[in-house]
C-alpha cells in the first residue's frame, strides 16, 4: 500500500532540513518500498535560505493513519523562531496527528508542532542554538537538549540539519526493519546510522569520517553492542579481515583503537545518563562497566568538550 510523505514547506526554509529525509523517502521508494512524495505550502514559490525557490502545491493530498508529515526548519532570524506557518497547516498538523498518523520536524521546525499543541506534555528536541527558545515559548514541552532526535507518541523531533537523515533513516528502521534502513544508508553514503540519544557532537560523528568499509562495519557493530564485550577476534571476523588488519586500519582512519572507540561511547552515553539524574554507579553499570572505576578513570581523560579524545584502549 502506498504511504504518502508530505514535507510542509515555510519561506526561508534550509534546504538540507527538506532534501535530506526526502532522499532517504525517494531512494526508499527507488529500491521498491511504495513512498509518494508531496511537497504542499501556503504559496506555489517557496524562498529558501540557499537561494533556489521550490516549488510546490497549495492543496494537500488526502491523507490516513500510515502517512508521515514533515516540517522542515527555517532560518529563525528570517522570521523569528516561530516561523510563519498558516494557521490552517497547524491544524492540519493537529489532526493528521489526532487520527492516527505521525507528524516529524527537522530543526526549527519543532515550533510548527508547539503552535499546534503536539508538544504538550512530550519530550521533544530541536537545534541547539533555539532549544531554550523552544522551552520557553512551549513550557508544557519537555525539551531534552542536545541530542539528535526524540520519538514520543508519534511525534518525532529532529536537532536539525543532517539529523533529519537520522530520523528518517530511524523511521525507515520502525517501518521496515533495520536492514532496509541500513541499505538505503549505504546507498546515501551515510555510513553514521546515529541513534536519537546521541549528543549532537557525538563520537558517532567524530569518528565516521572515513571510507573504509570494514571498519564501518566494525563501527556499526560496536554502536550497536557498545554495552556488551565485542573481543577483537570477533570484530575482526564479522567484517572479514585479520585481527592486526583490523586493528591497524581501525587506528588508521579514526585514531583508535576498536576498544578505545567502544570506550568513548559508552563515557558519552554515561555522562548524558548522569546529565539526566542517574548516579555514576549506576551509569557504569548501565553501560557495560562491572563497576564505576573505570567509568570515572575514562571520564577524568575526556576533555569536557569532547574534543579529541585519546582513549586508546
Amino acid at each position: 500500500m502506498a504511504r504518502a510523505v508530505v514535507f510542509l514547506l515555510v519561506p526561508q526554509l534550509h534546504l538540507l532540513d527538506l532534501a535530506g529525509p526526502a532522499q532517504v523517502f525517494s531512494t526508499a521508494a527507488d529500491i521498491g518500498y511504495d513512498y509518494r512524495l508531496h511537497y504542499v505550502a501556503a504559496t506555489p514559490e517557496v524562498p529558501t535560505v540557499q537561494g533556489v525557490t521550490l516549488r510546490a502545491d497549495t492543496e494537500w493530498p488526502e491523507l490516513g493513519s500510515d502517512d508521515l508529515v514533515v516540517v522542515p526548519g527555517w532560518r529563525p532570524s528570517a522570521h523569528g523562531p516561530a516561523g510563519p506557518v498558516e494557521p490552517d497547516d497547524l491544524r492540519r498538523l493537529a489532526d493528521h496527528h489526532a487520527a492516527g498518523g505521525t507528524v516529524a520536524s527537522v530543526c526549527a521546525g519543532a515550533f510548527a508542532l508547539g503552535q499546534a499543541g503536539l508538544l504538550d506534555g512530550r519530550r521533544c528536541t530541536t537545534h541547539h542554538d533555539v532549544q531554550d527558545e523552544l522551552a520557553r515559548r512551549h513550557r508544557a514541552a519537555r525539551v531534552v537538549p542536545d541530542v539528535l532526535y526524540v520519538v514520543d507518541d508519534r511525534v518525532v523531533t529532529s536537532a536539525g540539519i543532517a539529523s533529519g537523515i537520522d530520523v528518517a533513516l530511524h523511521l525507515m528502521a520502525a517501518r521496515h526493519g533495520p536492514a532496509v534502513a541500513a541499505r538505503i544508508a549505504r546507498a546515501l553514503v551515510v555510513y553514521a546510522r546515529r541513534n536519537g540519544h546521541e549528543n549532537q557532537t557525538s563520537a558517532m560523528m567524530r569518528h565516521r569520517s572515513h571510507l573504509s568499509e570494514a571498519v564501518h562495519r566494525a563501527q556499526d557493530l560496536i554502536d550497536a553492542h557498545y554495552t556488551q564485550p565485542l573481543p577483537l577476534a570477533e570484530l575482526a571476523a564479522a567484517c572479514g579481515v585479520a585481527e592486526r588488519t583490523m586493528s591497524r586500519l581501525f587506528r588508521r582512519t579514526t585514531g583508535l583503537t576498536p576498544l578505545g572507540y567502544q570506550q568513548l561511547l559508552r563515557v558519552e552515553r554515561a555522562e548524558h545518563l548522569i546529565g539526566h539524574g542517574s548516579t555514576v554507579e549506576a551509569a557504569a553499570r548501565t553501560v557495560g562497566f562491572a563497576d564505576a572505576r573505570m567509568l570515572r578513570r575514562l571520564r577524568a581523560r575526556v576533555r569536557v568538550d569532547r574534543a579529541a579524545p585519546t582513549l586508546a584502549g
